[in-house]
């Protein structure tokens, strides 16, 4: 990016630092150790320079874009100061290198300025290079490291002259990056001025960053030129006097922005990015609308989005209430009614009854009844701050059919003595009935009628159970008997005693 570029003034300075490090190999004169100083000043007053033009990017950006879109900015706030963290730590290390230099250098000499020793061809070696802390090893290292970071913080889209790499070879002679800048026979004054050189770079780099971050901020304004309009709605059924509410938004819409959206002509308020459409619905019908999204783009410009058109339809309050099982409601069992509402969820309907009570919820309700007549099953349900009837529905009320007794598992005809002989119980069943309905015999009679002989009882059964003297009277029983079960009286699941029809079995 241009951020990265040197400015003229920077190359310059750049440049002159190489050819006096050449002069030095010639000459150490006094005109020439004069040029470093010159060259130090300078490229002081050039890192000042760059230093207030990062504040002035920062404290711009903290009075505006922070001020005006704080959940925006402040993230990109952040990793611009993690950039300037980065640079003040090599700039810190970088200011301790120059003040050991300068005291091993006996302090400042007034009448040139620099450092006393700055003719001194073995402090900076010495200091920087054969000590056992490997000085300028470690800042070679902290340099490419900070370049790394600064890079990714920038996602490598920026370019600027920080860096540590071995110079070329000359006269086939190769020097590392630390033997080029504070080796032997460098001046004292040389490897000053190199270190200022590079906190130059250094906040060169760290400008370039920050404006890159900074930069982030109008780049992350939506633009819209692949994006399409969307309207929402989460229901396109809506019950008389519920409200009818829809979703205006972009597709990967920013939820930072701030679009104007409108429906006809009325504006909309917006939200994170997105506006909810709310109109009455008094009337029955079917309505039509469209929504448009105007969107500011980073030029000014304003671009303008349609929906699709919208339909919704309001109808009356109704609701839907089936028996699970038959078309009537009977006595004594738990008779299944699933209730629903088109448009509205299962668990805002409130059901209760007359003649009826009614439990259960979610749609799935069981009715119990005690009377014979008609009963009515009534409905409501919670739409918006308001309990609205949505009907009733009538239902006859019946008592279970009368089932049949059986002996068995027959309900009389031919059958064989073996398999009479074996029988201790009476029961009763209903057929084709659909709830599990259970009947019980309380007592009933027998008559057992053989060939050419009297009739054998009438024997008295209770409970359903064959008496003592009813087991040796079937037991005795041969072809061409008859066996009568009859005055058989039951009690079903609603306590009422039925009389069933009497049952009669031909012996073979």
């Amino acid at each position: 990016m241009a951020a990265g570029k040197q400015t003229p003034r920077q190359r310059m300075m750049g440049i002159l630092y190489l050819v006096l490090l050449g002069l030095v190999a010639l000459n150490v004169s006094d005109s020439v150790l004069d040029a470093f100083k010159n060259l130090e000043i300078s490229l002081g007053t050039s890192t000042k320079n760059t230093q207030e033009g990062i504040d002035n990017m920062f404290n711009a950006f903290r009075a505006t874009k922070l001020k005006d879109e704080p959940d925006r900015a402040q993230p990109i706030l952040n990793k611009a100061e993690q950039a300037t963290q980065l640079a003040n730590n090599l700039s810190n290390y970088i200011d301790s290198l120059k003040t050991l230099l300068e005291l091993e250098g006996g302090g400042q000499n007034e009448a040139t300025g620099d450092v006393r020793k700055r003719d001194n061809l073995s402090i900076s070696p010495r200091i920087m290079i054969k000590q056992k802390e490997k000085r300028a090893e470690k800042l070679r290292n902290l340099i490419n490291e900070t370049r790394e970071q600064l890079l990714a913080l920038s996602n490598n889209e920026v370019t600027f002259s920080l860096d540590a790499q071995d110079p070329p070879s000359r006269g086939g002679i190769q020097k590392s990056w630390e033997q080029a800048n504070f080796g032997d026979g460098i001046p004292l004054t040389a490897a000053i001025t190199a270190l200022e050189k590079i906190k130059a770079d250094v906040k060169n780099a760290e400008a370039a960053v920050v404006k890159h971050i900074f930069g982030e901020m109008d780049m992350a304004v939506v633009n819209l030129d692949r994006f399409a309009a969307v309207a929402v709605a989460p229901s396109s059924y809506i019950i008389q006097g519920q409200p009818y509410t829809a979703k205006v938004f972009l597709t990967a819409y920013d939820s930072k922005s701030n679009p104007e959206i409108f429906v006809g002509n009325n504006a909309l308020p917006v939200t994170d990015g997105q506006a909810t459409y709310s109109v009455n619905t008094s009337s029955e019908g079917v309505f039509n609308w469209t929504g448009t999204i105007r969107v500011k783009q980073t030029d000014g410009t304003v671009k303008e989005y349609v929906t699709e058109p919208q339909t919704y339809q309001v109808a009356r309050p109704s609701a839907v209430v089936s028996p699970d099982a038959m078309n009537v409601l009977y006595i004594g069992v738990d008779n299944p009614i699933s209730v629903s509402a088109p448009g509205i969820p299962k668990e805002s309907l409130a059901v209760s009854g007359e003649g009826v009570s009614v439990s259960g919820s979610g749609g799935k309700y069981v009715a119990r009844v005690t009377q014979p007549g008609t009963a009515s099953i009534n409905v409501s349900a919670r739409i918006g701050d308001q309990t609205q009837s949505l009907g009733s529905t009538n239902f006859r009320v019946k008592r279970i059919p009368k089932p049949q007794a059986r002996v068995a598992g027959r309900s009389g005809g031919a059958v064989a003595a073996a398999q009479i002989k074996g029988q201790n119980r009476i029961f009763a069943a209903l057929d084709d009935f659909e709830f599990d309905a259970k009947f019980n015999i309380s007592r009933f009679s027998m008559l057992i009628q053989k060939p050419r002989v009297d009739p054998m009882g009438p024997y008295q059964g209770t409970d359903g159970t064959f008496s003592g003297p009813m087991q040796n009277a079937l037991s005795s029983v041969s072809p061409g008997s008859f066996v009568f079960f009859y005055n058989i009286i039951a009690v079903g699941p609603d306590g009422i005693q039925q009389e069933l029809d009497p049952i009669s079995f031909r012996i073979n």
